[in-house]
């Protein structure tokens, strides 16, 4: 008996994960006649993570449906923005992501990084046990099964990650509450808590100081403090939140 053939089109969004015969219209496939459309799906190379809705002819369906002889099927992109998963979401980002991490973090963001690398099966079981959205670059990664949510992200440059994230997840923007080192919260704190990481110039020029409830780093508005105000400036005009401070 012959293989079910179906046709399938791609969101242009999803361009950049298929062979280029399956770019720009409807193409045909041959099939098992067992795999489920989610298989076939990622079997054409792109992540689950990034599909949002499955179309036949016209009408939504799982990804656990098994495509017919003759079907016609519309992969679409991803909503953005997705719908949260969990609010505020949490996120993972792998050890290629470290800077991205850095001006998550500079937004108040939830952004546990792991360097160094510890392997795909111990971040997707992080990202299972703590609820965490799996950002990475890394297919492979974002296929694993027991992610507990995961997002490819689509650019090398640092700034259109952050843009490309805060698009998709539109999480709150509490900037210049998190230790952009670790992590965790920062809570106000007096010269005289933190004058051991103070150089003489830092002691005398400046008053307002924030440490890590974590791990103790101190924070002042430094020589740097412009650079990084200008990312949070930019991301809180088009994305809202809290005013930088």
């Amino acid at each position: 008996m012959d293989r079910p053939q179906i046709w399938l089109e791609f969101a242009p969004e999803l361009h950049l994960f298929v062979s280029s015969p399956r770019r720009g219209g409807r193409s045909a496939l041959r099939t098992d006649g067992a795999s489920t459309l989610g298989h076939v799906v990622e079997s054409l190379g792109v992540p689950l993570t990034e599909v949002g809705e499955l179309l036949v002819g016209g009408r939504p369906v799982p990804d656990s449906h098994i495509p017919s002889d003759a079907e016609e099927i519309t992969v679409r992109a991803v909503a953005r923005p997705q719908p949260a998963t969990a609010a505020p979401p949490r996120f993972l980002l792998d050890v290629h992501l470290g800077t991205l991490a850095r001006r998550m973090r500079l937004l108040g963001i939830d952004a546990a990084y792991e360097n160094p690398d510890i392997g795909d099966a111990a971040l997707a079981a992080r990202s299972a046990a703590e609820q965490r959205v799996m950002l990475s670059r890394d297919r492979g990664l974002l296929r694993r099964r027991e992610l507990w949510a995961g997002a490819y992200v689509y650019s090398h440059r640092p700034a259109e990650q952050l843009r490309d994230v805060l698009s998709r997840f539109a999480p709150p923007l509490a900037p210049w509450s998190r230790c952009t080192a670790c992590n965790g919260e920062l809570r106000p704190a007096s010269k005289t808590a933190v004058r051991e990481q103070l150089h003489d110039g830092t002691e005398r020029s400046y008053d307002a100081f924030a440490q890590c409830v974590e791990c103790g780093q101190a924070y002042w508005r430094g020589a740097h403090h412009a650079r990084l105000e200008a990312i949070v400036d930019d991301a809180v005009r088009e994305f809202g939140g809290a005013a930088a401070v």
